[in-house]
């Protein structure tokens, strides 16, 4: 059975999330689970959760807690990594309120935009570490990515640890196509479709429905209906989806990453001198902050919930974690959507890029697969947001702050609301409030 070791396992729900898909599949209900964490009060309270799904499952599970990151990674097959560097305070509360200060409004702040560099600049170094260990430690495992800013940090590994094997995951892709299947009435089961970009901006090229005859049939004109006709639910979050649908009718293609996500990778939704833009697309300004305040309020009752009542039913997410190493192990051929190096994947777009496209896995394999160039102004609009992942990374290389200074010039948010002089201002604000949780830029 494989060693399969959770790195950030004090991310409780999550980890308990992904936990439960893992050992709900017979075939790895004997693995060997290892959970690690700096902080250890989270890390005791995963452990007793993780215990407790384990029994509930009658799962043969042995499940072992760690601060010792080296002895967690020691052997394992697969490493699921969810980490958080700087926390909610005082990382992510510094990037949304010195911005703000500048005039920059945000809504999530952790992919792309001055909120996504910041984030980028003080989680991959964590990340490097970490890839360096498996290549010391397990070198055939396999990191399960989950980490944001995603492109980041995985154009990251490529530069950074090249022999690492990895796949940056996240439940956009699938959960959009559940979204999609909700709002025009169709069954999820008979959808097809392709899809390709980059994280939080690929695009749905065929979405489909199979039918009896083993035709298939187009359901972009359903789509298109639904958005006209306003009949659409929230995501999964409960936030609106204004902004995708408006961005289907101009573009002529849906867009992957939710409204709230998508409204600040572009000029177009949030703008200082267009107010109404914000009331009009329902934006939700500082949305992560309200998420993060109502996590932490919830928290302790969440804790005691987890703690003392025991789960009985159990479904599976829609993570792709489990599959992959379901498929892995048992040689199950299957299809998830992956981001990786770009190595002719989506051939008009460059290859020092992380693309997310769909990935074949099957025996100890995960191969990433080539799909059709993207409409020309889809793979223009993307190449705005891989300009800023480039340059992060570029100043993660060199360790030069005019990098850091070039990539904030040239994301597309930040270029639409402030000028030269507020941007190194606010760069340089951004850099000193960070202090140690930062590299030494020259």
């Amino acid at each position: 059975m494989p060693k399969i070791s959770f790195i950030g396992a004090g991310s409780t729900v999550f980890m308990k999330s992904i936990l439960t898909d893992i050992l709900l599949e017979s075939e790895l209900n004997s693995s060997e689970i290892f959970l690690h964490d700096i902080d250890l009060e989270r890390l005791k309270t995963s452990k007793i959760v993780a215990d407790n799904i384990s029994r509930s499952l009658g799962s043969l599970a042995s499940i072992t807690a760690t601060s010792d990151r080296r002895e967690a990674l020691k052997n394992a097959d697969f490493v699921i990594v969810m980490i958080q560097v700087g926390g909610y305070k005082p990382s992510t509360v510094i990037d949304f309120e010195i911005p703000a200060k500048y005039g920059l409004q945000q809504t999530i702040a952790d992919t792309l935009g001055i909120g996504g560099i910041m984030r980028g600049l003080r989680t991959v170094p964590v990340l490097v570490e970490i890839a360096q260990d498996i290549i010391e430690l397990c070198p055939r495992a396999l990191m399960l990515q989950y980490v944001n800013p995603m492109a980041i940090n995985c154009l990251s590994l490529s530069h950074f640890v090249p022999e690492l094997r990895y796949v940056g995951l996240c439940h956009s892709v699938q959960g959009t196509v559940a979204d999609l299947a909700r709002d025009i009435g169709e069954d999820l089961s008979k959808i097809e479709y392709e899809c390709s970009g980059i994280n939080h901006m690929s695009f749905f090229t065929k979405f489909e429905k199979k039918l009896d005859n083993g035709s298939k049939k187009d359901l972009y004109p359903k789509i298109y209906r639904a958005g006209e006709a306003g009949n659409f639910g929230t995501n999964g979050d409960g936030c609106s989806n204004y902004v995708r649908y408006d961005v289907l009718k101009k573009l002529g293609y849906f867009v992957t990453e939710s409204s709230e996500h998508f409204a600040e990778y572009t000029p177009w939704f949030i703008k200082n001198q267009q107010k109404d833009l914000i009331s009009k697309y329902d934006i939700p300004i500082n949305e992560y902050i309200r998420r993060c305040e109502k996590q932490i309020q919830e928290w302790e009752n969440q804790e005691k919930e987890l703690l003392s009542n025991p789960q009985t039913e159990f479904n599976k997410s829609m993570e792709y974690a489990s599959r992959i190493i379901l498929s892995m192990v048992t040689g199950v051929k299957d299809t998830i959507y992956g981001n990786v190096l770009n190595k002719n994947f989506i051939p008009n777009l460059p290859h020092n890029s992380c693309v997310e496209v769909p990935c074949i896995t099957q025996k100890n394999e995960l191969t990433p697969q080539a799909v059709p160039p993207l409409p020309m102004h889809l793979a223009n609009l993307i190449q705005t947001n891989i300009n800023v992942q480039q340059l992060t990374v570029e100043a993660l290389k060199t360790l030069k702050k005019e990098t850091v200074y070039h990539a904030a010039m040239l994301d597309p948010h930040t270029a639409g609301e402030l000028n030269l002089d507020q941007i190194w201002k606010m760069v340089d604000e951004l850099i000193d409030a960070h202090g140690p949780m930062l590299p030494n830029f020259k």
